[in-house]
């Protein structure tokens, strides 16, 4: 089983695919990454030998930031926006969407599940 950065590859997927389950890294960044490790995108995750999956954390390491701090990097981001009391910031904080989306009758996964006042429910039939 193959672990790069924390993370366990996938054995029956292709490295190319099987290198986007670390967080920081997509498609584009994986190829650049197998192309300079000198791997084969097409191969097999099991197929991989000991010396290529060096090979491929070393390239990552130089590369730059994967998981934690990616992830840290995008909280400080959130944070800096808070803080300077921008509209984006704003949009945070009340837990709606970010990026200009409509809230009138969407956005329900942002917003949560809908809240009914009592004189909202149903009244039941007799």
């Amino acid at each position: 089983m193959a672990r790069i950065a924390g993370v366990d590859l996938p054995t029956n997927k292709r490295v190319e695919i099987a290198l986007t389950y670390v967080f920081g890294i997509g498609r584009a960044r994986s190829i650049k990454i197998l192309h300079r490790a000198g791997v084969d995108k097409e191969q097999k995750v099991s197929a991989l030998s000991e010396d290529q999956l060096t090979r491929i954390r070393a390239t990552i390491e130089e590369e730059g930031q994967v998981m934690g701090d990616v992830q840290k990097n995008v909280q400080m981001n959130i944070k800096r926006l808070l803080e300077i009391g921008s509209y984006r910031g704003l949009r945070h904080r009340r837990g709606l969407p970010v990026r200009g989306q409509g809230t009138h009758t969407n956005a329900r996964s942002r917003k949560g599940r809908r809240r009914m006042t009592i004189a909202g429910k149903k009244k039941a039939t007799k």
